[in-house]
């Protein structure tokens, strides 16, 4: 899906701060003059309102995706309410409000004021609700709460009470800078944001695991459960950034202090089995010490904060060259108390992470044009990352062994070299090297990783990449690109996963015949990539933009298991046409496609391929007697494809594909009453249809094991209409 079409489809109705814009700029008039309409721009003194009512149709189920983010998957009608102040006298000073979306979920409200190039002083207010567009129906009590209850299975799936779960965020940001001096400026943001609510979260259990001990007997082999358990919410983030910039004669410096605190009212969420072992799940089994394992306290984000110190700069030198450079200090801290957390039996857990990672980031770019027809970009970035956290005890092993956490630390450096030569009027080549490179830290001895879940891992890598581009005006009216970039990604010291033996290196040709995965971030890579892109105006009135894109990454492994290669296409063609001077239209079309080949060394092999298709159309335009309309449809789908193989004599079926796609209608009028007043009317009609075989398959639920079912209704239609009165005072 494109940034533009996911974006009016996520929308639906959209934000109106573009109605406002249109109606600020109507207010300066068509017909002043010249001077006119620089004082308009340059000393602005006007004010807007709109306000009206909109109106969507179908129940909560139908507008479950249209309105995921915009208010109107609860309520059928809304006000709609907006507003904007802006005035600025021959003194300098400023003064703008503004509101937006003030009947809806979506709202945001924003007060500054100052005298330019002095003072300024800011109020930012904004709210969103995320409401999730699947609906639990489930017998469980307090849903959202540290403590949900859980019960015996309901009858049926369906037979239970329907939960919808949402996230409310609520932010504030004040803002306020100073210049102290002509050269000296102070700048201070501080931004809060609550947020609250409950978002689908669950708990489950297998006895086969052979991590579990709990499980030893009779029920080992048979029993395991899986519930859902609704993450409760209740979290504040604080943000604060402050910094002074003093800019000299051709250089420039900025030293600043940013930080950012997070505090979670809910430590852990603990679930309730009122029946203990005796609780059934819908296959009929008893849950016994399973149960006892499933009510543990389960961890939730735990309050953390993070204190950077940076310090930034450019200078001016010769031969027309700049060069940046910024170093920042980052130490980001995680001490919440794990109190009462026992690992098994009587066994102890840590009673605090203390988590501490500090990091040190250095960063130098360059910008040079030493000749008239060359151009000169450079930088490099290096950022040391320690993880200084308290080794802690938190996996017992059925031998009774205990493994600690893996504090991991790492480097990471990259460089670019680029020059660009205009080679004649028409014609401009670009060529260019790059390097990035990972250093890794092995796990300590008493870091426990399952070894049948990778096959080994690699303490560093590096890749190298060239790449080259020719712009060239083919002719007056045609302007085309075309690049290409190759890279190679290999690395250093593979090693085993054997804690007891150290996390030893290993030869490369040892791991020939290894049966488990290996990372694809650690395995050599080669990528390939070229893209196209074009502009044609054939006309005055008609312009056209293309642009084509792939490529392909594919991965050497010592064995077969992991990741074989990827590839991804993209074409997309936008074009503009004036039909009159009252008429214009607008068009996009693309369409992608991404695959993903990998295997198992010994089992299944997967070639999952996604696709994305969207096209749009839009008219706008002016008929008489004061009426300005306008219009787009547009379509989008993606698809994902899962077709599946075995490498053995097992058989194995294609899982079914999953879907999204909609269409998209939207129409709007806008009459002037008079100079100062319209009237707006907008109609949005959506066809939404969803099929994700991971909740269900033709038409049965996925069921939980007490039989609590989660569902999305597959084809959902919605019409919108809204009426907006706008006045301009000024």
């Amino acid at each position: 899906m494109t940034k533009k079409a996911n974006k009016e489809h996520r929308n639906g109705i959209g934000s109106s701060r573009k109605i406002l814009v249109l109606a600020l700029l109507a207010a300066f008039g068509q017909a002043q003059a010249a001077d006119d309409n620089v004082a308009a721009l340059t000393n602005p003194d006007t004010a807007v309102v709109s306000g009206g009512v909109g109106v969507a149709s179908g129940n909560s189920a139908d507008r479950a995706l249209f309105g995921q983010y915009n208010g109107w998957r609860t309520n059928e009608v809304n006000l709609l309410l907006d507003f904007l102040y802006v005035k600025r006298d021959d003194a300098g000073m400023w003064t703008r409000a503004e509101g937006s979306n003030l009947g809806l979920d979506i709202l945001e409200f924003g007060l500054s004021g100052g005298k330019q190039g002095d003072w300024q002083v800011s109020l930012d207010y904004n709210q969103m609700v995320r409401r999730d567009p699947r609906t639990i129906n489930t017998g469980m009590q307090g849903a959202g709460t540290t403590t949900p209850t859980i019960g015996n299975s309901l009858v049926a799936p369906g037979t239970g009470s329907d939960i919808d779960l949402s996230q409310k965020r609520k932010g504030l940001t004040l803002g306020a800078s100073k210049w102290i001096v002509p050269n000296l400026a102070f700048e201070a943001t501080y931004k809060i944001e609550e947020k609250d609510g409950s978002r689908l979260w669950g708990v489950g259990g297998y006895c086969s695991n052979a991590m579990a001990p709990f499980c030893n007997g009779p029920q080992r082999p048979t029993v395991g459960a899986l519930y859902v358990t609704p993450e409760p919410i209740n979290s504040t983030t604080q943000q604060f950034d402050a910094k002074f910039t003093y800019s000299g004669s051709g250089f420039g410096l900025t030293a600043g202090y940013y930080g950012s605190f997070f505090s979670n009212a809910n430590s852990v969420m603990t679930p309730v089995f009122p029946f203990g072992g005796s609780t059934i799940t819908n296959t009929g089994s008893t849950l016994g010490s399973l149960a006892a394992v499933l009510a543990q306290p389960v961890a939730l984000p735990p309050d953390s904060q993070a204190n950077q110190v940076y310090l930034s700069g450019y200078a001016a030198l010769p031969l027309n060259t700049r060069i940046n450079v910024k170093a920042t200090y980052t130490r980001a801290t995680q001490n919440e108390s794990y109190a009462g957390q026992l690992l098994s039996g009587a066994v102890p857990g840590p009673s605090s992470l203390n988590g501490d990672v500090q990091t040190t980031l250095v960063q130098v770019g360059l910008t040079s044009r030493p000749l008239p027809n060359l151009n000169i970009n450079a930088n490099a970035r290096y950022e040391d990352r320690k993880d200084k956290t308290d080794l802690g005890n938190y996996v017992v092993a059925t031998n009774g062994s205990l493994f600690t956490n893996w504090p991991n630390s790492s480097n990471v450096g990259s460089a670019k070299l680029e020059a660009g030569y205009q080679m004649a009027d028409v014609a401009r080549a670009t060529l260019g090297v790059d390097w990035a490179g990972v250093n890794r830290d092995r796990p300590v001895s008493t870091t426990w990783i399952p070894n049948t879940s990778m096959a080994a891992m690699r303490e560093s890598t590096n890749e190298t990449g060239v790449y080259a581009e020719l712009r060239r005006s083919m002719s007056e009216t045609v302007n085309a690109a075309l690049s290409y970039r190759y890279a190679e990604r290999d690395g250093y010291h593979w090693y085993a996963i054997d804690p007891a033996a150290g996390y030893p290196f290993v030869r490369f040709d040892s791991l020939t015949s290894s049966t488990g995965i290996f990372p694809a971030i650690m395995m050599d890579r080669t990528r390939n990539t070229v893209k196209l892109t074009a502009d044609w105006a054939p006309t005055s009135a008609l312009s056209l933009n293309f642009a084509l894109e792939g490529g392909r990454d594919s991965y050497d492994r010592p064995a077969q298991g992991g990741v074989h290669d990827t590839d991804f296409q993209l074409y997309n063609v936008d074009a503009a046409l004036a039909l009159s001077d009252n008429w214009k239209a607008t068009g996009y079309a693309s369409w992608g496609k991404q695959t993903l080949n990998m295997q198992q060394a010994i089992g299944y092999a997967a070639d999952l391929d996604q696709v994305n298709t969207a096209v749009g159309l839009g008219v706008v335009g002016k008929l008489n007697a004061g009426w300005e309309v306008g219009g787009d449809v547009s379509y989008l789908e993606d698809r994902n494809h899962y077709n599946l193989s075995m490498n053995t004599a097992e058989t194995v079926s294609n899982l079914p594909d999953s879907s999204y796609r909609a269409t998209l209608l939207k129409l709007y009028g806008k009459y002037a009453l008079d100079k100062k007043s319209d009237l707006r009317f907008d109609l949005i009609q959506q066809w939404a249809q969803y099929n994700d075989f991971g909740w269900g398959y033709n038409g049965v639920p996925f069921a939980y094991s007490d039989n609590t079912t989660v569902t999305m209704q597959p084809t959902q239609n919605v019409t919108y209409f809204g009426v907006r009165y706008i006045y301009r005072f000024k």
